[in-house]
């Protein structure tokens, strides 16, 4: 990938869309099997672009936390930022652009939240600790709330719901509950990695949680499970479920064919945090995920939210 960023110029032949989606649905099949599940309940024509999207943010993501991470530099990401205004200019650079061109020419979308997400990544190159939540805020916005953003302009908006009486003709897009369904994502992701992190020296639970609770850096880095650590990872897991309930209020505006989807992937992702108290807080040792079968059980329940709420 950074022989190709350096040159910025097409592999020849590039892969057809039909071939560069095939390998953006392998791709989210293997690293997201939670998120691919909610996906296989949408159409055809939908979830092949959500992959597209997935792809570019997971080849993002990997600059600063891949197997090569470690020559990742700032001129790295301003050639990824160019590569990008290739993409959006119908110019793909290599195969996994390919299927992202065609979603872009399917389903038009502001090209802002792709570069906000960068911007999170070059957060990553210089911080490994967030003094506060609004610090980490910002963080998981642009890591993760702009997932939300690209998202919603795949899912569409219901038009009958924008033209209920009482919106009296305003148009109502849910930009804040796709942010913050964005953001509860990225704080599962950070309760549930906390001890992956700790091998790269990176805390992303704000400094001013741990003093609240009177725990320190080196508790974490040795992994101190007490009465302490509970109730810091329950104060997070209740911040997280916050967002969750935002997200929530934005699903009813989507499209039919989004909403049962979403409410999948909501409810699947937030069983995360279930996992973990189920655990013991324990995110040193066991790494917290939904069993197969339990995953089932969301799904009904998820259509019927889809249909009342």
């Amino acid at each position: 990938m950074l022989q190709l960023h350096k040159k910025l110029q097409p592999k020849q032949p590039l892969a057809s869309p039909e071939e560069s989606y095939e390998y953006c649905r392998q791709v989210t099949a293997k690293y997201s099997k939670t998120f691919y599940l909610g996906t296989l309940l949408m159409p055809k024509e939908k979830r092949s672009a959500i992959w597209a999207i997935y792809v570019w943010c997971r080849r993002t993501d990997e600059l600063v936390d891949g197997p090569q991470a470690q020559l990742t530099t700032p001129e790295t990401l301003d050639l990824w930022e160019k590569q990008l205004e290739s993409v959006f200019a119908g110019q793909p650079i290599d195969d996994p652009d390919v299927a992202l061109v065609d979603t872009l020419a399917r389903f038009p979308m502001d090209i802002q939240p792709f570069r906000d997400m960068i911007a999170g990544q070059r957060m990553d190159l210089y911080r490994n600790r967030y003094e506060t939540f609004e610090d980490l805020k910002l963080y998981c916005y642009r890591v993760a709330g702009t997932v939300g953003l690209m998202s919603s302009s795949v899912l569409g908006i219901d038009n009958n719901y924008l033209n209920a009486p009482w919106y009296n003709n305003s148009v109502y897009i849910p930009e804040e509950e796709a942010i913050a369904l964005g953001i509860a994502n990225q704080l599962t992701n950070i309760l549930r990695d906390v001890g992956e992190d700790r091998g790269r020296n990176r805390i992303y639970l704000p400094l001013e949680d741990l003093a609240k609770f009177n725990y320190t850096e080196e508790e974490l880095f040795k992994g101190v499970i007490d009465d302490r650590w509970c109730n810091l990872m329950q104060f997070q897991i209740d911040r997280a479920k916050e967002y969750y309930e935002s997200a929530e209020r934005g699903i009813k505006a989507l499209n039919s064919d989004g909403r049962w989807p979403v409410w999948s992937a909501l409810m699947l992702y937030q069983g995360i945090l279930d996992i973990i108290a189920k655990n013991n807080y324990d995110v040193f040792n066991r790494r917290a995920f939904v069993p197969t079968p339990n995953k089932m059980l969301y799904l009904p329940v998820a259509w019927l939210r889809a249909q009342v709420l």
